[in-house]
């Protein structure tokens, strides 16, 4: 949050003051956490203009707010495997943009191709860069990665694609289990030969994809029980759930 307020010319709330208010608002929602394996309680911190301007201006007051809700699977497919679309026509971020930062302007030029490729039947839009049109980046919502052999790749934070702790987690957690992690420029012609590709992101948790469209192409991937993204997913659950300890102290008791 303070990275997107910095860039949005916002004052942002001190860390003590942010972590106090998403552990008030944990506790004040606690009855409608889901049982385990059922959902989760969906928690977003949230940071508005709200002081009277009509001008192009930063606003004269903010409001920081924490809201809570129960929620399922992100993706209507539940847990099977996503089949993306990409998309060549619109772009999600350019260079010297925002598409870095967690803000309002990461969802509302999505909208479109988003819309355009669900009434086609797919479940999310991967984006190319917009300057080679070649280098894939993001989905709509979240992060992706590609797997070959003992290797995991994703593209770079390098200023359009959001840096996601979901992502960091997993490549945190990739690297303990002996994968070796690149952020790197990936070609769309690399999705042809990967072994799997799957999507991260704090709603859509780690998701598998089962296939990728482009230009006409469909690329398929085989999906089992013994995929790289289920392991990593079942180890993040299992530090999140404390079966495993947290040797990084990414859990925070709530008391």
């Amino acid at each position: 949050m303070q990275i997107g307020a910095d860039r949005m010319c916002m004052p942002s709330p001190s860390v003590h003051q942010f972590m106090a208010a998403v552990k008030q608002t944990a506790l004040a929602n606690s009855r409608w956490i889901p049982p385990p394996g059922k959902g989760s309680l969906y928690i977003r911190p949230l940071l508005m203009g709200t002081g009277p301007v009509l001008g192009v201006a930063p606003a004269p007051e903010y409001t920081f707010l924490v809201y809570a809700s129960p929620v399922g699977n992100y993706f209507k497919e539940g847990t099977a495997p996503l089949n993306l679309y990409v998309e060549d026509e619109f772009h999600r971020a350019t260079r010297g943009g925002a598409g870095g930062v967690k803000s309002i302007t990461n969802y509302a030029p999505v909208f479109k191709a988003l819309s355009r490729a669900k009434s086609r039947g797919f479940s999310e839009v991967l984006y190319l860069d917009s300057v080679s049109k070649r280098n894939i980046e993001e989905a709509s919502a979240s992060n992706v990665f590609i797997v070959k052999g003992n290797i995991l790749s994703t593209p770079p934070a390098n200023g359009t694609i959001l840096e996601g702790i979901t992502r960091k987690s997993i490549m945190d957690i990739a690297r303990d289990l002996d994968f070796q992690v690149e952020e790197r420029c990936i070609p769309v012609e690399e999705l042809i030969d990967a072994d799997e590709v799957f999507c991260t992101g704090t709603a859509a948790g780690v998701a598998p994809v089962g296939s990728i469209t482009y230009k006409g192409n469909r690329i398929e991937y085989t999906i089992s029980a013994q995929l790289v993204s289920k392991k990593l997913h079942s180890r993040l659950m299992a530090i999140q759930r404390g079966d495993i300890e947290d040797t990084r102290g990414w859990v925070v008791e709530i008391n």
